[in-house]
């Protein structure tokens, strides 16, 4: 007795009417979705077979290739015992080596499975995600983030470009290349876009040390009952700019996708411009940036929310700040460099005292006393080129006109 399943009991009445005269054996080929030789075979089948004439030739038999019984007990039984708490790769790869047993990973799994052995490696299921609907306004909040790439294609040193992009408008409201990610680059990132802009609301960003740390709060901090920052985090704190931390790469799609974009269209350009060097990179980076902008940018609902700033305080907000505390001869060690605060009054004495040390995006170094300035020197004193050069490999300075060291002040150093 032959059981015929729904596909062959449906070719089996096609073929049936090709007996009857019905339908041509063509005919009977496209209905039933196979060829004309195909269909002449199938039609000798059941001229000399009956019904048993569609059935397909291996039904009921076994697979050649088919895995022992007593090879799928074995790996059950290693699995439980020998190698109790191997994943499946892992013990794949221990039953060839070891056990001479050849098998693959997909007959592991499926073996281990059917046994109810469940994998011991938990992963995490797919999150679900809601949708986040664009800012009303342009300055409401800025998404930024660094992509290190191959932008000159060899032709160069190797460079990363940092941007940020507005998150109502998709506007790139600032972007430019700098050797890698580092808190200098971000800091005359910010200083440009809020001279240019103004100060947003919030500052969108990834969980990079740049931005956030997990080091336990100094005695200052406990008393004072403030929560660890970075040297960014603490300059926009200071300039009321909240720093939201994005939870995953989705969560701050707009600049990642916007990388897709520049690593597409943005090395075409550094190609037809043959780019060689970080400087000439920048002038063609700013000369794509309002095409890109006039292409891909949307208009906002709302009025733009940027707040005013001057000068002034996004430069005292954006720098390198430390603590340190003035010798008797009045003299300050920053960095491997001593500092001499000049005299200002014959009855004022700073000896002992605790200064503030910022070291401004231009190369000057402010010092501070309670929130007094006392001495500036400037780039280009002697005093302060060893500085520079300390901090510059620790940080990493961007290329461009914000850059601390000059090609000429590195030649006049000593």
């Amino acid at each position: 007795m032959t059981t015929l399943t729904m596909k062959e009991e449906k070719r089996l009445e096609i073929i049936q009417r090709v007996f009857r005269g019905e339908l041509t054996v063509v005919e009977a080929g496209m209905v039933i979705g196979v060829s004309e030789r195909q269909c002449y075979r199938i039609k000798a089948g059941v001229t000399k077979r009956g019904a048993k004439g569609v059935v397909h030739g291996n039904r009921g038999r076994g697979c050649k290739r088919k895995t022992k019984e007593k090879d799928v007990k074995r790996v059950v039984e290693l699995a439980k015992g020998k190698y109790r708490g191997f994943n499946d790769r892992h013990l794949t790869e221990k039953l060839v080596e070891q056990e001479k047993l050849k098998i693959s990973r997909e007959k592991v799994r499926q073996i281990l499975r059917g046994a109810g052995m469940a994998s011991p490696r938990k992963r995490r299921g797919n999150k679900h995600r809601s949708r986040r609907e664009r800012k009303a306004a342009e300055g409401m909040m800025l998404q930024v983030d660094g992509s290190p790439h191959h932008w000159l294609e060899g032709r160069g040193p190797s460079l990363c470009l940092i941007g940020a992009i507005d998150d109502a408008t998709g506007k790139v409201v600032g972007a430019m290349f700098v050797e890698a990610e580092s808190t200098w680059g971000y800091f005359g990132l910010f200083s440009e876009v809020f001279n240019k802009h103004g100060l947003p609301q919030s500052v969108y960003a990834d969980r990079h040390s740049i931005f956030w740390t997990d080091r336990e709060p100094t005695l200052e901090e406990q008393l004072k009952n403030q929560r660890p920052t970075t040297e960014v985090g603490r300059g926009l704190q200071e300039l009321g700019v909240t720093l939201i931390p994005a939870g995953s790469p989705q969560a701050k799609g707009r600049i990642e996708r916007l990388w897709g974009t520049f690593q597409d269209r943005l090395v075409s350009e550094l190609r037809r411009a043959r780019a060689k060097t970080p400087s000439q990179a920048q002038v063609v980076l700013e000369r794509y940036l309002p095409e890109h902008n006039r292409k891909f940018s949307k208009p906002a609902l709302s009025e733009p929310a940027w707040r005013k700033a001057n000068s002034t305080q996004i430069e005292r907000a954006l720098c390198f700040k430390q603590k340190r505390t003035v010798a008797k001869d009045h003299t300050v060690t920053f960095e491997g460099t001593l500092f001499q605060i000049p005299k200002s009054s014959p009855y004022r004495s700073y000896a002992n005292k605790r200064i503030d040390v910022h070291v401004l995006l231009d190369g000057a170094v402010e010092f501070f006393y309670q929130n007094e300035k006392i001495a500036r020197f400037d780039s280009k004193t002697t005093h302060t080129i060893g500085l520079y050069r300390t901090i510059g490999k620790r940080e990493g300075f961007r290329y461009g006109p914000l850059s601390a060291l000059s090609t000429k002040t590195l030649e006049l150093s000593p």
